[in-house]
């Protein structure tokens, strides 16, 4: 354990003004207790609701232990940075089924890297200040509750969508945190729900994924449908799903506090290549060099090809019986995946019984 030269309440004060120097809009602290969110995570494990997500257990209780994960865990800071990239017209969008709806945060660079890289910059701070001590730096990278981090570390609550949400922000930012084995003061957690009788989030869910407050089932939730699901997407989801083709922002669009969302000045989380406003048809017919190109560095690469091209054929099956649509879908009849061809398969088949006799 380092023992830091400066005074712990001093040196906590310049670990969030560096932390905002750095482009992080909020920076906390919290201790490594984390057993009411252990045993939430249990019981949601032990119900199934993490689909293919095996990853999600695989870590054993780590995940809810920092100082099990990583030895000498003392403490934890906890930074969030915002990314809505200003007004991306999201509801308009929605609106339009032959537009591919893709979720906010992934409509520019990767904000892995960038944020992983921030932490390291934090890091180095504190090591000029205090000497040689011991870290790791997570991006929703390893087993880590981040939002139950963030909670105690008062950084907002999480909210009935599992969201955290920040009454002066909302919920349109990303997480960051710091495991450390310095003693620092915590800050106070945040423990009165601000969610009220409003269940918006619950109500919006396309596909009724919330199977109770702060309770999703992540085998209906379009987000995992759409990026964590390898195979086949269940069919009588596929309807729900609209022309949302990668992640979903329903229950954060409805949320009230996101009245109060900033947009980011990060360059790296500005859209890309039209994805905020591209047709479904025009993404359809990317080759597969096109697409590695025009997702290099991107959230999207998560998915692959063969299910961006399943995702898109889903939304083609929801749009319009247009003759672009209709072309896009029997140009990838014949494609070599049988995932992407029984998707394709299903949407003509929609467009067929939507046909006038």
């Amino acid at each position: 354990m380092s023992q830091p030269s400066l005074d712990p309440i001093e040196l906590a004060a310049s670990v969030k003004a560096w932390g905002r120097e750095l482009g992080f809009q909020q920076v906390g602290i919290c201790g490594v207790e984390l057993a009411e969110h252990e045993a939430h995570l249990q019981r949601w494990l032990a119900a199934g609701y993490q689909g293919e997500m095996d990853y999600m257990a695989a870590h054993g209780r780590k995940r809810s232990r920092p100082d099990e994960l990583v030895p000498g865990t003392l403490r934890v800071v906890s930074l969030r940075m915002d990314y809505l990239p200003g007004d991306t017209r999201m509801a308009e969008r929605l609106a339009q089924p032959e537009h591919a709806y893709v979720s906010r945060y992934a409509l520019g660079r990767d904000y892995h890297k960038l944020i992983r890289k921030r932490l390291q910059q934090l890091a180095e701070r504190i090591q000029a200040a205090i000497g040689p001590f011991g870290y790791r730096a997570f991006v929703d990278s390893a087993p880590v509750l981040e939002k139950a981090l963030a909670e105690q570390a008062g950084l907002g609550w999480i909210g009935k969508n599992t969201l955290v949400l920040n009454r002066k922000a909302g919920s349109w930012f990303f997480l960051g945190e710091l495991f450390v084995d310095v003693p620092l003061p915590v800050d106070e957690p945040t423990t009165r729900d601000h969610c009220g009788s409003c269940r918006a989030c619950l109500d919006v869910c396309p596909t009724g994924a919330f199977v109770g407050e702060r309770l999703l089932d992540a085998r209906k939730c379009i987000s995992y449908l759409t990026i964590e699901l390898k195979g086949p997407i269940p069919v009588e989801l596929r309807a729900p799903m609209g022309n949302r083709v990668f992640g979903c922002d329903d229950c954060q669009i409805v949320c009230p506090w996101n009245r109060f969302a900033r947009p980011t000045e990060q360059p790296d989380f500005q859209p890309r290549h039209g994805l905020d406003s591209s047709e479904l048809a025009s993404l359809f017919r990317w080759t597969e060099a096109e697409f590695l190109s025009r997702t290099e560095g991107s959230p999207l690469r998560r998915a692959g090809y063969e299910r961006w091209l399943r995702n898109l054929a889903v939304g083609l099956g929801n749009a319009p019986s247009t003759i672009p649509v209709l072309e896009a879908l029997q140009a990838r009849r014949e494609h070599p995946s049988p995932l992407v061809r029984e998707h394709v398969e299903w949407a003509l088949a929609r467009h067929a019984e939507r046909a006038p006799a």
